[in-house]
């Protein structure tokens, strides 16, 4: 038996056609966290990218949330270089660091912090002042699991991957595996590796190659793109694979246009066997409309409960698999 697989998309908030009508509006929209983890194991938060959060905010989501549910987080915008001053990434002020490492103490008091994420920009290229940046994330986060994804392919094209590889697996850090579109260099190759034997992560982001490198009024215009059960099965031999090599995966939605991510969260689900719950009503109609009818695991699944699955557990160090790379 492999190691344990979580699915969950990449924010709970702004999700549409999922949440019951009544928390869409008002302080009921706080309820929404609660909701989702009714079907989900864990979230990426998003949010903290755009703003840091004080920690009572974040209290207030670990409460809203059960004991066994996960949290990963993604590092505020100028801790990964988004800021920039004259074309040059600024480094993030003292007040800026400080706050961000406050706003994690909660998850971390809780038990329900797994990874920080730090989502890299395209200009952030291969090159050794870029890696000055992985080095300064590592020390900021001695004893937290950095999650690393790229947005230029320097860092795998004209043979750079093995290097790559070796710099996350010496910093002890996961890589972010990504399935984007294959268009231009501010992207990635779509292939999973393990860097840690203590987490794997498959983040997918679409496929929509007229948005790629657009910007809307919300990032749901850029990640307008629904997958097929086909598209995602491409994946499914190398998560089965990590999973056999004994390191839990994650497997996170950031399509986030209407209800995309969560429909194709449960794709996953079904496809990987997750067992997770039956979908709510606005879901199963999306799947009636792409599909042409009603996919039969949607039958079979049980009614939601208020104890999703857990989350893979990633607190101790795990036996083998910091070898595996897998190309799709």
């Amino acid at each position: 038996m492999g190691a344990p697989i979580a699915v969950g998309t990449c924010n709970w908030a702004d999700h549409t056609d999922f949440y019951p009508a009544e928390l869409e509006h008002g302080r009921r929209q706080r309820d929404k966290l609660s909701f989702y983890a009714q079907y989900f194991p864990i979230v990426e938060i998003d949010t903290t990218f755009y703003g840091i959060p004080r920690p009572q905010v974040v209290e207030g989501w670990v409460e809203r949330t059960p004991e066994q549910f996960r949290f990963n987080i993604k590092a505020y915008r100028s801790l990964t270089g988004h800021e920039r001053e004259d074309r040059i990434p600024r480094k993030p002020t003292a007040e800026e660091e400080r706050d961000f490492m406050a706003a994690l103490e909660p998850l971390r008091a809780s038990g329900k912090l797994v990874a920080v994420h730090y989502q890299f920009p395209p200009w952030l290229t291969n090159r050794p002042e870029s890696r000055e940046w992985l080095l300064e994330a590592r020390d900021r986060h001695p004893d937290d699991l950095l999650a690393i994804e790229f947005r230029h392919r320097s860092w795998f094209d004209q043979d750079a991957w093995p290097a790559t590889e070796d710099l996350l697996r010496e910093l002890e850090c996961v890589y972010v595996g990504v399935d984007a579109p294959q268009i231009g260099s501010a992207t990635a190759p779509p292939l999973l590796a393990i860097t840690s034997p203590r987490l794997c992560i498959a983040r997918f982001h679409g496929r929509n190659r007229e948005t790629w490198y657009t910007s809307g009024p919300t990032s749901g215009d850029r990640f307008n793109y629904l997958y097929t059960p086909a598209e995602l099965e491409e994946w499914v031999p190398a998560m089965r694979a990590a999973s056999d090599s004994g390191v839990p995966l994650h497997v996170l939605l950031n399509n986030n246009r209407s209800n995309y991510a969560v429909v194709n969260a449960f794709d996953f689900g079904a496809i990987l066997g997750l067992g997770l719950p039956r979908p709510p009503e606005p879901v199963i109609e999306t799947l009636r409309e792409r599909d042409g009818k009603v996919p039969e695991w949607v039958e079979q699944a049980a009614p939601v409960t208020a104890t999703p699955a857990a989350a893979p557990d990633v607190a101790g160090e795990r036996e083998g698999g910091n070898q595996l790379t897998l190309s799709l």
